[in-house]
């Protein structure tokens, strides 16, 4: 199985991948209405937890300097997650990505949001480049929303999953063995939830 090509998703070149997509279909007269209810979940990074159920993994937006912050994500933001069980030990317990790329389409039919993230330092830490996150820094997570006529659709990409061997000890033990479950479809029934929930408007 090849992963799909997706506009703004990076391709594919090594290490595990997945495609996870979730849609719906609406009367032609609510899509603009259920659009902006998912785009509000879609931005509002804090809450996406409540949107899959606890269990999953907690999320916060940081800025650029490390200060937590409650808008719309930006590029050059940060998002912490924390997952079920150990975290990094460095990163006090957390893993976090960057955001690196945003795109936004829109013509009179259709709309696409595209948010990419790749794994990167604790932004709370800046003297540390140490990655903080299980996975490497080539590995991305691309979240995407978007709307046709007739459906909307909430979906996650990850590309070039591979352990993060840049950590002590302890830590690549850690990363081997979530990056493992994650590569095996741990994390896609994860990210399942969570485009599920961004749909989940009754």
């Amino acid at each position: 199985m090849k992963p799909k090509q997706i506009k703004g998703v990076p391709e594919q070149h090594s290490g595990g991948f997945h495609d996870t997509e979730s849609q719906k279909q609406f009367d032609p007269a609510l899509i603009a209405l259920k659009f902006e209810l998912l785009k509000n979940r879609f931005f509002n990074v804090k809450q996406w937890e409540s949107y899959c159920g606890k269990g999953f993994a907690a999320f916060k937006l940081y800025d650029s300097a490390g200060n937590e912050v409650q808008r719309t994500p930006q590029v050059g933001d940060f998002i912490r997650i924390d997952i079920p069980g150990p975290g990094e030990k460095e990163a006090k317990g957390y893993d976090w990505v960057e955001i690196t790329d945003m795109c936004f389409e829109e013509d009179n039919s259709s709309e696409n949001i595209v948010m990419t993230c790749s794994p990167s330092k604790d932004p709370k830490n800046p003297k540390k480049d140490h990655i903080a996150h299980f996975y490497s820094s080539k590995s991305t997570s691309t979240f995407v929303i978007s709307r046709t006529p007739t459906h909307v659709k909430a979906a996650v990409y990850g590309r070039n999953e591979s352990p993060n061997f840049n950590a002590g000890f302890a830590d690549i033990v850690r990363n081997l063995m979530v990056a493992a479950g994650g590569i095996m479809g741990v994390s896609k029934i994860q990210w399942k939830r969570l485009s599920d929930g961004f749909l989940d408007f009754e």
